[in-house]
This record gives structure tokens, C-alpha cells and sequence, in this order.
């Protein structure tokens, strides 16, 4: 679970191990073997209609990329324990709301960054209009927040329960 705040991220255990992982595995056999792969490529001969080159160089870009955000999450970071379950929507809840007060009409997701993302349950960043409208409000609150077509919705918070994975 991730909260960004003056530059501070904060992280569960687990999800610092996640991301130290990732990143240990960018930086060790994901280089190599990309690095293979641009060699091989490389072999093929001219570089300029080199197809499988200029693919190998555009993965290793965003590699780098990637162990850069990383390395720059990982150093900022602050391991702590999952957030209180007073009710209270904030970074690492699983929230439920209710669209325009129709009780039927529900959706839960979970309030975290994309680091923390999971293909078990749907994740809004904090950040997101939706994460801005509901974060600090308690069940039963109502919300109200931006659309893309720049109107306002409302929801109406059910619950906020912490994350448990």
C-alpha cells in the first residue's frame, strides 16, 4: 500500500519485497538478457532496417526506465504496518462505494498506487479524481468527484476495510 507525501512513499513489507525483487531482476538477468538480444540482433547486420534491433532497444529503454522509478520509489520509501480499519478511506483501503445513492449500483476497489496494483481486485491511485473525491471520508459519507467530461458525480461510501491482499 502506497501513500505519497512529500516525496515519502509508504509501503508494506510486502510490497517493498515485491518491488525490491523487481527490481533486483531488472538489474541482474532482465540486463543480460536484453543485452543478448541487442547482440544477437546486432549479428544480423545492417543496423539502420534492423527491425528486431530497434525492438531490443526500445524494451531495454524502458527497462531502465523502470529500475530507475524503482530505484527512486525504493529509496524513499518507508516500510509500515497497514492503515487503521476505523473506516476511514485512505491509501491501502478496499473501499465500497454506491454510484448517485442507488445502493445497487456499487463498485469495490482498492486505493493504492499502481505498484500495488493486483489483477484480484480493481486499484484507483490516491491521485486518480476518484481517489481525491473519497480519500478521508468515512463510511456512510457521500463524495463528490470530477469526471472526464470535467462534470462532478457523487457516490456514497459503504465501507472501508483494510487491504489484506
Amino acid at each position: 500500500m502506497t501513500q505519497t507525501s512529500d516525496n515519502v512513499t509508504w509501503l508494506t513489507q510486502e510490497a517493498y519485497n515485491k518491488l525490491k525483487d523487481e527490481l533486483e531482476y531488472l538489474s541482474g538477468p532482465a540486463r543480460t538478457e536484453i543485452a543478448a538480444k541487442i547482440a544477437a540482433a546486432r549479428e544480423e547486420g545492417d543496423l539502420r532496417e534492423n527491425g528486431g534491433y530497434h525492438a531490443a532497444k526500445e524494451e531495454q529503454g524502458k527497462q531502465e526506465l523502470r529500475v530507475r522509478q524503482l530505484t527512486q520509489l525504493l529509496q524513499n520509501a518507508k516500510v509500515g504496518e497497514a492503515p487503521a480499519d476505523d473506516g476511514v478511506v485512505e491509501p491501502g483501503m478496499v473501499v465500497t462505494i454506491a454510484f448517485d445513492g442507488d445502493e445497487s449500483d456499487t463498485m469495490t476497489f482498492l486505493l493504492a498506487s499502481r505498484e500495488y496494483a493486483s489483477d484480484k481486485i480493481d486499484t484507483y491511485s490516491p491521485q486518480s479524481p476518484l481517489g481525491v473525491g473519497v480519500n478521508g471520508k468515512k463510511a456512510g459519507d457521500d463524495a463528490e468527484y470530477e469526471l472526464p467530461n470535467g462534470k462532478k458525480a457523487m457516490v456514497k461510501i459503504l465501507s472501508a476495510k483494510p487491504y489484506t491482499g
